[in-house]
């Protein structure tokens, strides 16, 4: 390759990479709602602009990142059940993955109820998540949440 056509090249990655870096079609929401006791349910709002679509947490491997709760200092909660999604759900074939995959358009709640010892503890952690379109996808992209059990 010559010198000037390399140069090109690395202006186009980085120019791309800095485009994807500055689109994020996804806003999240983190909040807590107390059931009673010392059970409460912690509240994942994904919003998600335009033709954009977020991936469940429930897909197959070999496709797209599904999206993924970590949790730090787990030691004052206990989880309790399976993370429940709450949206408008797609499900079907995805000829970006030649696959059957489950995705959400436009909003989506994960509520994944929790048992805790410390409720002056906020519950912290990282949720990891994909989005694509029709044509594309972004890269994988983790946000770090911290959620107050506090009641109001």
């Amino acid at each position: 390759m010559n010198g000037s056509l390399t140069h090109l090249v690395g202006f186009l990655l980085i120019s791309i990479s800095g485009f994807s870096q500055m689109m994020n079609p996804v806003e999240w929401t983190f909040t807590s709602n107390h059931i009673q006791g010392d059970d409460y349910e912690l509240v994942f709002k994904a919003t998600i602009e335009g033709d954009w679509n977020i991936y469940s947490q429930y897909i197959d491997e070999g496709g797209p990142v599904p999206t993924s709760f970590q949790y730090n200092d787990s030691n004052h909660f206990e989880l309790t059940g399976k993370n429940q999604e709450v949206g408008n759900k797609k499900q079907g074939f995805d000829a970006l993955f030649d696959m059957q995959v489950i995705k959400f358009a436009k909003k989506v709640d994960f509520v994944q109820k929790v048992k805790v010892k410390d409720p002056a503890r906020n519950i912290n952690g990282k949720v990891e998540f994909m989005v694509c379109n029709e044509e594309s996808c972004l890269p994988p992209r983790k946000i770090d949440f911290s959620i107050s059990l506090a009641t109001k």
